[in-house]
């Protein structure tokens, strides 16, 4: 049964209240739902309705910025309001494993050990992931799950289950859709780490060149 707003806001009060334990309150629950969550779950209605076929949406925010309250909401909406399914996870999951990136550090720059800019993610995994998650003839899909704590890829015993075909594939993370710089804009060091330790800006640069090329491509 699609649900009518009046049941769809009593439902998400209570949602944003169990979502709420041990975090900062929300504000303007009301005012964001009217606002924002609900014209913002229409619209991804509006395009998925189109063929019914699952589409992938992009989000991009700072750390802190709320992407995983946002896509939360939009997944307890779009379930309770127009019935469809749900896969959301994040591109930080896609890091490269230690091991690849201490190969990358080696080779181009060590700051490459760190992981977070562009070229410490495995774009062909995430690649392999959508294409197998839009495929009609669904199984049993393993997104994977990298533990921060241990800087490191989880084993594969220990990854997301998506058994079920999604209707909306929700990605997020801070340099979906990012664009590179400009040349022009690459000529001196931005801060501390650029200044100290990468005093002829190869990692920036390099970083710059895997936006500009393959996640433009991929991503």
């Amino acid at each position: 049964m699609v649900k009518t707003i009046p049941m769809i806001k009593s439902e998400y009060l209570k949602f944003l209240k169990k979502h709420e334990i041990g975090k900062k309150p929300i504000i303007d629950k009301l005012g964001k739902l009217k606002t924002f969550y609900i014209p913002l779950s229409e619209w991804i209605y509006s395009i998925y309705k189109v063929d019914k076929k699952p589409k992938i949406i992009g989000l991009s925010g700072g750390q802190g910025a709320g992407k995983s309250t946002i896509t939360a909401i939009l997944k307890f909406l779009l379930k309770r309001k127009y019935g469809i399914n749900l896969c959301i996870f994040s591109i930080d999951d896609f890091y490269k494993t230690k091991a690849e990136r201490i190969k990358i550090s080696r080779k181009i720059h060590p700051l490459f050990l760190v992981r977070g800019v562009p070229g410490t993610h495995d774009l062909s995994l995430i690649n392999n992931t959508l294409k197998k998650l839009k495929k009609r003839d669904f199984k049993t899909v393993h997104i994977p799950k990298f533990d921060k704590s241990i800087d490191d890829r989880l084993n594969k015993n220990k990854w997301q289950k998506i058994k079920k075909r999604p209707d909306i594939i929700i990605f997020e993370g801070w340099c979906v859709g990012a664009r590179n710089q400009k040349n022009i804009d690459l000529k001196k060091s931005l801060n501390y780490i650029e200044k100290e330790y990468d005093k002829d800006l190869i990692w920036r640069k390099t970083t710059n060149n895997y936006l500009k090329h393959q996640y433009k491509k991929n991503l």
